[in-house]
Parts: structure tokens; sequence; C-alpha cells
């Protein structure tokens, strides 16, 4: 798949799985470059771009829903690991990280607790933690995010809608809760919608999504079907069923939805296409 956009999971489950890494992945430009959603719950992140073969010098650009900790604690870690590359003379350029306020506040306040004074100074000159508001827009080289709150019940969470300049792919990531109807406008005809699905539908009586204020696949499929978007990538799963889970969710999901139904493991690579209507 070189020379295409490329969907890299890192991870895939919840906040308490054992079997599989947090739910984060990284996009893979055509020219090679890397953009990161989330980092996970810890230092696994070192190790989930080593096995995904991820080059960290290709990697400027990142961006961090909200603050619990299966989405936030990685990100220290990754924040360690590149000042130490640029420390080193061995990474070129800066690291760009795309947050709400809270987030911001969080990383800023961990990076001055945690960090060595030497990987400190990077931050705030070469590792640059920006805030964005509600419908703003980040201009990159090859996109355009346009970041959007998810009206969270539990804590400020941000999504985001990304087009792509050379072909017009959208792809919009919705963050780990259940869809509001305010974004629909972030959400409507997405080449691509990452959503979350806790569980199968069938099994909702086991894992309790609705009181966890997540969804099933079955809710994911039917906004997927009603918003016209052509795939669906379903994250952030319990992994208890975790050996049939690719199955099992993608025969549930087509129930509800017509389009392409993505359901990754750890380390999957997916090529990004657009959908034809």
């Amino acid at each position: 798949m070189n020379g295409v956009k490329k969907l890299i999971m890192l991870g895939t489950g919840n906040a308490m799985v054992t079997k599989v890494f947090n739910t984060c992945f990284l996009i893979e430009l055509p020219d090679g470059e890397l953009f990161m959603t989330d980092a996970g719950g810890g230092n696994g992140i070192l190790r989930q771009m080593e096995l995904a073969g991820a080059d960290y010098r290709r990697l400027h650009h990142m961006f961090v829903t909200h603050g619990h900790t299966d989405h936030i604690l990685g990100a220290i870690w990754m924040i360690r690991k590149i000042a130490s590359l640029m420390n080193g003379g061995k990474y070129q350029g800066q690291l760009h990280i795309y947050c709400h306020d809270v987030v911001k506040d969080m990383l800023e306040k961990m990076c001055a607790m945690m960090l060595k004074k030497k990987d400190l100074a990077n931050v705030g000159r070469d590792i640059l933690i920006h805030e964005v508001r509600d419908g703003e827009k980040v201009e990159l080289p090859e996109l355009t995010l346009t970041a959007f709150d998810i009206f969270s019940t539990k804590a400020k969470q941000f999504g985001y809608r990304m087009v792509f300049k050379d072909d017009g792919l959208v792809l919009t990531c919705l963050g780990d809760e259940p869809y509001n109807p305010q974004c629909r406008q972030y959400v409507e005809g997405a080449d691509w919608l990452m959503s979350e699905a806790f569980c199968k539908y069938d099994d909702r009586d086991e894992f309790k999504p609705y009181e966890k204020n997540h969804s099933t696949v079955k809710e994911a499929g039917e906004l997927a079907q009603q918003l016209g978007v052509g795939h669906v990538v379903l994250y952030h799963t319990e992994d208890k069923t975790i050996s049939t889970r690719k199955r099992e969710y993608r025969r549930e999901c087509e129930k509800y939805f017509s389009g392409h139904v993505f359901v990754p493991d750890d380390l999957d690579v997916i090529g990004l296409v657009r959908y034809k209507f």
C-alpha cells in the first residue's frame, strides 16, 4: 500500500482491556508522514509503535481527544520519547499536539511534574501543545482538520473531521462515546467513520455499554447507514470475545449498514480510499 493513505490501528480496546492495547491509531499520509490520534494508557504505546514499524521521526502531528487515562497517559511517553530523540539530534522539525483546553492543561502539568529537565525544555519550543476550540480548523500541508465537541456526558471530549486536499477523502473520528445529533455536519457523508462499539447489541446485558455511556455495534451500524457513511471502523471494544470479535461484530453491523465494515485487530493496516456512492 505504498503511496496511499493508511490507517494503522495501534490499539482497539477500551480502558480496562488486557488482551489488546487501548484504542489509538496512526494515519500514514502518501508522503510517509504520520498523524497520531490518542496514545493509549501508558508506555505500551512505545511497543505498539515498534511492532507497527512506525518511525517516530515521521510523526509531527498528534490529536488527543480527551483526558481519560486510556487516551492521555501514552501521550506523555510519546512526548518523552520524541524529546529524547530531539536531544540526540535524531528528530527534525516540531511535534504539534492538538487538543481542547482541559487536555492542554493536563498535558502541560504532567510534563512539568514527570519529565526530566532536559526533555521538558523541548515543551513549548519544539513540542507545541495547541488548544483547539469547537469548530476550529487546523490547516496541514495534506489535509484540513476541523475539531468538534462531541458533547460528552462524562469528560470534555473532542472529535475531528479530516478532509484530504488531494482527493477530498473525508475521515471522521467520533471519539469514544455515542454520536450526538449536534455533530451531524461533521459525520454526514464521511468516507470513513471511526466509531466506538463497546460490544454487540446481543451482549448488552453482559457488558452494560449504556451504563458507561457507550454504544453497541448495532447503533454504530445504524448511525453509519443513516448519515450516508461509506466505511465504518469499529473500535474501543471489550476484549472478552477477542477470538470471535472480528467475525461477529462485522456480522451484526452488516445487518444495519450497507457500506463497508472494518473490525480491526491491533496493528491491522487499512488502506483509506474514497467511497463511491
